[in-house]
This record gives C-alpha cells, sequence and structure tokens, in this order.
C-alpha cells in the first residue's frame, strides 16, 4: 500500500473544492491578480521554490511575488500559463489535506510560440479556514532536479 493509499478518505466536496482551489489559483496569477493569488494561502503562508532566492513568506510577500511574477512575463512580451494536473488529495486531519500535484509553466510569446518554462511537483499542506480551503505551506520541486531523500 502506498502513502496516498494509506490515508485517510478525503469526501468528494473536499476533492471537487480543491480542484477549484487550484484552477482559480492559476487563474489569479497568470492574469494578474496578485491579491486575488496571496488571498489562496493562509496570512502566514509559505512557498518554499527552488526556482526562487528565498522562501516567500506572508499576504505582502506572497502578493508582490504574483505581481513580479505576471510584470516579468509582461515586460518579456510573454503570457505566462500555470497547468496544474495529477492532483491527489490525502487527508492529513479533520481540516488538513496533503496535496500532491504536477505543475508545468508554460510561456507564449505574443504573437509567437509556446514553450515549456519548467515542469515541477508541487506538495502542499491545505488547511481549511473560515470554511474554505487555503494554501499554508507550498514545497515545488523541480523535475531537472534530484529528489530529497
Amino acid at each position: 500500500m502506498t502513502g496516498i493509499e494509506s490515508r485517510a478518505h478525503v469526501g468528494a466536496v473536499a476533492i471537487v473544492e480543491i480542484h477549484q482551489l487550484y484552477g482559480r489559483q492559476s487563474h489569479l496569477i497568470d492574469e494578474g491578480h496578485a491579491a486575488g493569488w496571496a488571498a489562496t494561502f493562509t496570512a502566514d503562508g509559505e512557498f518554499h521554490s527552488p526556482s526562487y532566492p528565498a522562501p516567500v513568506v506572508g499576504t505582502a510577500a506572497l502578493t508582490e511575488f504574483a505581481d513580479a511574477f505576471f510584470t516579468n512575463a509582461s515586460v518579456a512580451g510573454e503570457a505566462h500559463r500555470h497547468v496544474i494536473t495529477n492532483i491527489a488529495v490525502e487527508r492529513t486531519g479533520d481540516d488538513e489535506l496533503e496535496v500532491h500535484a504536477y505543475l508545468q509553466i508554460v510561456a507564449t510569446r505574443i504573437g509567437g510560440e509556446s514553450r515549456l518554462v519548467r515542469f515541477t511537483t508541487v506538495t502542499d499542506r491545505v488547511v481549511r479556514e473560515g470554511g474554505q480551503w487555503l494554501i499554508a505551506r507550498r514545497a515545488v520541486r523541480r523535475d531537472d532536479q534530484a529528489p530529497q531523500s
């Protein structure tokens, strides 16, 4: 039995809510809605990625991060899209989930071709606060890097 199979059952409603969260989050950052994207995290939410020099923590820093992501793509004359697939949801507590997913970032030059910027694996700790699921901690692993042991 794998780790995914051995965890507690996650109901269909929670799975749909998580899929909606991830879809909404992708659209928000890709369309330049930085504050909305940051609001999909807890107030002290963390974003850890080896693509960036340091973790991004808290609403203000997450908003700045998302704004810079969109601005940098715009300045480069590109539209960037987050494509999240293979979402696997595991219950780790009454109001806590662990979510594993693949994340591709695709860049399209305005009037030009698309290219894959990177392919990553995302592991999130998601918690229920105020009746909604929010990301408390996101850890990204690039597929061009060796897995952590």
